[in-house]
Formats: structure tokens, C-alpha cells, sequence
């Protein structure tokens, strides 16, 4: 493995860096009622997962067209892939988290997202012959790799500011949708807080409880944070339904 191999964000960087999002929700999300954005595509555009272990129902994208969606989901695919150790972005659904909340709590990331997912396709394209879908294991790993150091650039290319802030933000939202509270689309089944061993939010932990979690013997709850009804809500648009979340 070469030392630009080793440059690109590993797993258990991914996994470690995750703690910190916990059952965390979606950065701006106590801003208040979003305003909806127009879909770029209707909502029965159709795209097909490309991780192993994700769905094999396809999925509806109100937000990404078809080709967005294809080079977001295997972006977040080559991040957090599903192998021996558990599932993977695409099984917690943190595309459709990312669509969703173009509609909402991120819409002012709609351009960059477009923008950028578009530039980053050129640049493969004219760095390696093809789209990112199309790309091998290690051109995509190398790809990624001058996106996230910023020396993703060229002639045609276009990243609006520098690729390394579209390659941050993307592995934000990816974190978020995988790691985030499930309650606003993404962790689908708490898979991604099973990965991390996160127990689920408590009220009150007592000092059995703490030797518990210490020992990984704490049983983990599977609910949302906002279960409690001591959590106050806000009503916020995201794309066609309506979710609280706290202020």
C-alpha cells in the first residue's frame, strides 16, 4: 500500500470520529421551519444501491437525480463499506438521510452537493477515463484521495472553493446519516450505533449501569432520543413529511 493509499480516511477513523456524533442530529436542525426546495427529479426517480449488503428494493430520491445518487451512494459506499465487521453506510440509509434533508435542515447544501457531484465526475473522468461508478477499487480509493487533499482540479472541473471542503462535507453528512438519531432517516435499524456500541440514550445512569456499558454487557435501547417526552420538538419540513426535532 502506498503512502497516498494510507493518506485516505480509514474506517476505523470513520468509526472513531462517529463517537462524536452519536445519537447527535443534523447540523442547523433547531433552525426553525426550512423552507422546501423544488425537487430536481419526481419523487419516482429510481436508483439501485451498489453495496452488497445494501436493499435490493430499489430507492426513490425526491432531491438527487439519477446520476447524483449513483456517484453520492458509492461515494458513501467506499467510506463506510459493509464488510466483516457490520453493515455499512448504505445499510443505514445515509443517502436517503442526505436527500431527505436537502429538503430541510441541509437545503443550503442542495447546490453544493449538485455542483460538486458534478465536478467530481468530470475530474474522474478526465484523470482516470471514467465516472467514479465505473472506476476500480483503487482509482476510486486515489480519487477520493485528491478530492479530500484538494488536488482535485484541472481544466473543466469546477469545484466551486476547494474539492477538500466538498469532500468534508460529504463526509459529514455520511457520518450523520450512519451515525446520527434514526429519527431523522438515517442509522436505519440502529445499525450504525450497533457498529459503535452505542447503548442508546439514558436519563439516568446508575453505577451498575456505567460498569455495564465499560464491559459492553449494557443492554443498548433501540429508540430515538426524541421517545422521551422530555425532549421539547419543533416541527420541520423534510422533503414530503413533516419531523419534529429538538430546538
Amino acid at each position: 500500500m502506498t503512502k497516498k493509499q494510507r493518506r485516505l480516511i480509514s474506517r476505523r477513523r470513520l468509526l472513531q470520529s462517529a463517537g462524536a456524533v452519536g445519537a447527535a442530529a443534523v447540523t442547523g436542525a433547531g433552525a426553525g421551519e426550512a423552507a422546501r426546495a423544488e425537487p430536481t427529479v419526481p419523487s419516482s426517480t429510481l436508483a439501485q444501491p451498489t453495496s452488497s449488503q445494501a436493499s435490493e428494493a430499489q430507492v426513490a430520491y425526491q432531491y438527487l437525480n439519477v446520476g447524483e445518487a449513483e456517484s453520492l451512494e458509492a461515494i458513501a459506499d467506499h467510506l463506510i463499506p459493509a464488510d466483516e465487521h457490520g453493515p455499512g453506510a448504505l445499510d443505514a440509509r445515509a443517502v436517503q438521510y442526505i436527500d431527505s434533508a436537502l429538503g430541510g435542515a441541509l437545503q443550503g447544501s442542495h447546490d453544493a452537493y449538485r455542483s460538486g457531484l458534478a465536478a467530481f465526475d468530470r475530474y474522474c473522468q478526465s484523470s482516470r477515463g471514467a465516472r467514479f461508478v465505473d472506476l476500480s477499487h483503487g482509482d476510486r480509493t486515489s480519487a477520493l484521495i485528491d478530492v479530500e487533499t484538494g488536488a482535485a482540479s484541472g481544466a473543466g472541473v469546477g469545484f466551486v472553493g476547494s474539492s477538500a471542503a466538498f469532500f468534508s462535507m460529504v463526509r459529514d453528512h455520511v457520518l450523520q446519516g450512519t451515525f446520527g438519531d434514526p429519527f431523522y432517516g438515517g442509522n436505519a435499524d440502529f445499525v450504525g450505533w450497533d457498529l459503535i456500541r452505542y447503548p442508546g440514550l439514558r436519563t439516568a445512569v446508575t453505577p451498575e449501569d456505567q460498569r455495564r456499558l465499560e464491559s459492553d454487557e449494557l443492554h443498548p435501547y433501540r429508540r430515538s432520543a426524541y421517545d422521551w417526552e422530555n425532549f421539547e420538538k419543533a416541527n420541520v419540513r423534510a422533503g414530503r413529511k413533516e419531523r419534529d426535532h429538538a430546538d
